[in-house]
Order: structure tokens, then C-alpha cells, then sequence
């Protein structure tokens, strides 16, 4: 074979470390941005903050789409609504239980929040099995028990199933685990130990004085409990043989009991959140301008680079080239998100005014073309970032969303939608709710055309239930 030789042109794409290290700081949440930076101070002797401590950003708790905004508004702003609350889709979560009930910020801690705080609900049981007289075989069954249940408290596997993962030479039968629940059941808090949201809250009742109510509540969890959940209380009432005020007080009773026992022993698994943005009105105009708690300040340090001056060769070069580049990285990496913001801002103004029905559609190649950059870019940026408004804490993402076309022509935000069909609901009488049609039919004299199975996803989205199930006696 007769060899040649060539010469062949081509282009590609070779990313420098510097230009690696700017995009993946651009990706990082402020949070672990600050712990990239730490890991350098730790490596790098070059490289050091300004000052020592830096102040604590303030730190906000996540709860859907907007988190809770500080108590005071900004700048003299009157703060706005907060439309990250949602209702919950469990029937029986909107009232039962402590944790469902509101608690001022300034009240003490009861007990037992300062105990499910402190202790897991595995060593909450462990404590009492301890105070318990049962054999040495009781007392093992009762702990394998306890290791078998779910963070709710519930028993999830069957005893028959438990049974079979025990060794044959123990001898464990049915009958063994059944006494050995029972004694776990007797525990607190009452309804642990459970295998479903009947037995549950039955076992609740039956530690209740007995009352007629008390009577009606016991029957209901256990033979009616679906028909409750679907609010069917007309066959309710033939069902249980009662009247429509008996069944209101069964129906309060039995909201008021917990039907995750073991909730309160879980870890606190909240995220916090450090806003990049603050958004204020100033002038007639909304700017958003850099948080400077959540801006951490590097700098070189100067002893090492003046000793560096008059050393070449030294192996502490590489550093300091590397100490400067994360200094012009983070300070790019705020830049960007400065900039992606404030363009947020100026499309989405009208939000900012009225709130989410003002919202308008927007793409991330909307802001890409705007601002020159390429829409890889715009979604980093609006990752894990978020924005302070008057209003509440929004990640940068939020502010994007698909349109719905309207008879004008022009186009509605999905956001807008949900909240439209979210203030409808709100407005609605409990006795004739509004059926995904109706809404539907309702949005279109607004000159918003929406399909009813639209409706229907978006409410989904909005953890409201049915018609059916909103309908109230």
C-alpha cells in the first residue's frame, strides 16, 4: 500500500481549566459555591477573604415555588402576598396533627417538639420497650419490630413477611409477632406501629375516653374511612346510621388525630436558602441588584506574592495563577447572574406589580438573545439561584414558563393560569365547587383559551383536589 502524507484543517473545542472552572462555578447553588471556595482556602495559601468573618447571609427555609420572605419589607416596600402556600392534596393533612397547627414565632417549644428534635423515633420506643416487663424473646420481637418501621411510624411489611426474614431456628410464628405488635402498639405516640391509616387512627380512638362521638369516630376509621376520604357523606350517613350533626362531630374528631405518628421523630430535611438578588422598586423602577452577604470577598494574599516576586520557579506560582482565576470566576459568575436577573426583571415587571396573573410567558432564549449569551449559559444561571422580591424568595427559574394562546392573539403564562385557576377555587362555594369545565369555560369569557384537560393538570400541579372531593356537606 502506497503511504501519503496529508495535511488536514479541522476546528474544535478545547476548554481551558479556567474556562472549566467558570462553568461549573456558574452551575453551583451560592451554598455550595461557598463550600467550593472554602475547600480552596484550604488548599491555596495565596488565597484569603478580606475579612474575617464574613457577615452570615441570610438564610431562607424552602416551601415550593416562593419561599418565605424576611418579616420586614425591603427598602420600605410593602411586601406583597406570598403564593408559594399550597394547599395539601391529603384530606386528612390540612387539620390533623400538631405539626399541621400554626405556631407563632415567639411561642416556647412544647416537650414534645424539644423531644422529637433531640431523639429518633427508634430510640423514643427503644426508652419505653426498656421501662416494659416482657421476656427476653418478647422484648427482641418488639425491637425487630421497631426496626421494621417506616419514618411515618407505620408497620409498611406485612407480619407474614417479617416472619420469613427471621432465621427457622428461632421458631418465630404469627402469632408471636402479632403479640409482640400489640405490645409496640401500646406505645406512644398512639398510632404507631400501624399498617394502615385505619388502624391508625383507630388505635388514637380507642385511647380516648368513650363517647357517642368517640363510638361514631371508631366506626367510621374502621369500616368507612374511604367514604369519609371522598366525602361521599350522604351514603356516610346511611352507612353509620346517623344524623348530619353526629357525622360533623366524628368528622372533626377524627381530623384531629395524627395520621403520621412517627413524622414528628424525622430529620428536618428543609433546604436553606441564600437569595443571589435583591429586587427593589426605586424611582418608579424595579432593578435587581447583587445580595452582598451571599458575594464571598477573596483577594491574594499580599506576603506570599511580594515573596513570590522575587522568586521565579517557585511551585507557589501555579497557585497564584489559580488563586487569581477563582477571583475573576466568582466575580464573573455574580456578574452573569446580576445581569440574567435584571432581565428577568424588566420582562417580568408586571409580576412584580400584580402578582403571579400578571406573569407573562418567557423561554430562556428569550434572555439568551437578549443578553448575547448562548442558552446553556441562561439555564446554569437560573439553576439553584435566587431572587429576594417583595413578594417572597423565587428561584431565577421560576420566572420562565410555557404560554397559552387567547382569542386577541396574544399569549397567557402558564404561571398566570395556575394562578387564575387557584384564585377561582379560592372564591368558590364549597356547597357547588367548579368543575375543570366550568373553569375552563370561565377562563374563556376572560378570552383565555384553555382545554379542560389543561385545566385539570395544572390543578393537579396545584395540589387541588377534584370537584367531588371539594364539595362539603
Amino acid at each position: 500500500m502506497k503511504q501519503t502524507l496529508q495535511l488536514k484543517l479541522s476546528q474544535h473545542l478545547a476548554l481551558t481549566p479556567q474556562l472549566q472552572q467558570s462553568i461549573r462555578l456558574l452551575q453551583l447553588s451560592t451554598l455550595e459555591l461557598n463550600q467550593e471556595i472554602e475547600n480552596f482556602l484550604q488548599e491555596n495559601p495565596l488565597l484569603e477573604r478580606e475579612d474575617e468573618p464574613v457577615p452570615e447571609a441570610p438564610v431562607y427555609a424552602a416551601s415550593g415555588d416562593a419561599l418565605q420572605a424576611p418579616t420586614e419589607s425591603l427598602d420600605g416596600a410593602e411586601p406583597g402576598p406570598n403564593f408559594g402556600d399550597s394547599s395539601p392534596t391529603d384530606w386528612l393533612s390540612e387539620t390533623s396533627g400538631s405539626a399541621a397547627q400554626p405556631r407563632d414565632d415567639n411561642d416556647e417549644p412544647s416537650y414534645a417538639e424539644i423531644q422529637a428534635a433531640t431523639i429518633s423515633l427508634r430510640d423514643h420506643l427503644g426508652t419505653q420497650l426498656a421501662m416494659t416487663p416482657l421476656s427476653e424473646r418478647d422484648r427482641s420481637l418488639v425491637r425487630f419490630l421497631i426496626e421494621a418501621l417506616d419514618d411515618d411510624g407505620y408497620l409498611a411489611q406485612s407480619l407474614e413477611e417479617l416472619a420469613e426474614m427471621l432465621p427457622p431456628e428461632l421458631e418465630v410464628d404469627i402469632d408471636d409477632l402479632q403479640i409482640a405488635l400489640k405490645h409496640l402498639q401500646n406505645f406512644d405516640p398512639p398510632g404507631i406501629g400501624a399498617r394502615n391509616a385505619a388502624e391508625c387512627l383507630s388505635l388514637q380512638l380507642i385511647n380516648l375516653p368513650a363517647t357517642k362521638t368517640r363510638d361514631l369516630a371508631l366506626k367510621i376509621a374502621r369500616s368507612h374511612l374511604d367514604q369519609l376520604a371522598a366525602r361521599d357523606y350522604v351514603r356516610l350517613r346511611k352507612a353509620v346510621a346517623c344524623s348530619e350533626d353526629e357525622l360533623r362531630g366524628a368528622h372533626a374528631l377524627i381530623c384531629s388525630l395524627n395520621p403520621r405518628p412517627g413524622a414528628q421523630f424525622s430529620p428536618d430535611n428543609a433546604r436553606y436558602i441564600i437569595p443571589d438578588v435583591i429586587v427593589r422598586k426605586a424611582r418608579g423602577q424595579w432593578a435587581a441588584s447583587l445580595n452582598p452577604d451571599a458575594m464571598p470577598r477573596l483577594r491574594i494574599n499580599r506576603l506570599y506574592a511580594d515573596i513570590l516576586q522575587g522568586q521565579r520557579g517557585s511551585g507557589l506560582s501555579s497557585q497564584l495563577q489559580e488563586a487569581k482565576w477563582l477571583i475573576k470566576n466568582v466575580q464573573q459568575r455574580f456578574e452573569t447572574i446580576q445581569r440574567v436577573s435584571q432581565a428577568i426583571v424588566d420582562r417580568q415587571r408586571q409580576f412584580f406589580e400584580h402578582g403571579e396573573v400578571a406573569m407573562r410567558p418567557l423561554t430562556l432564549r428569550e434572555i439568551a438573545d437578549q443578553l448575547g449569551l448562548h442558552e446553556s449559559t441562561i439555564s446554569r444561571v437560573t439553576t439553584q439561584k435566587y431572587m429576594a422580591t417583595p413578594r417572597g424568595i423565587y428561584e431565577l427559574k421560576y420566572f420562565f414558563g410555557s404560554h397559552v394562546a387567547t382569542e386577541a392573539g396574544g399569549a397567557a403564562s402558564s404561571t398566570a393560569i395556575r394562578a387564575l385557576i387557584k384564585q377561582l377555587v379560592g372564591a368558590e362555594d364549597a356547597k357547588k365547587p367548579l368543575s375543570d369545565a366550568k373553569i375552563a369555560e370561565i377562563l374563556g369569557q376572560q378570552g383565555i383559551v384553555v382545554a379542560r384537560r389543561t385545566i385539570a393538570k395544572y390543578r393537579e400541579a396545584l395540589n387541588i383536589p377534584p370537584v367531588n372531593l371539594r364539595k362539603s356537606i
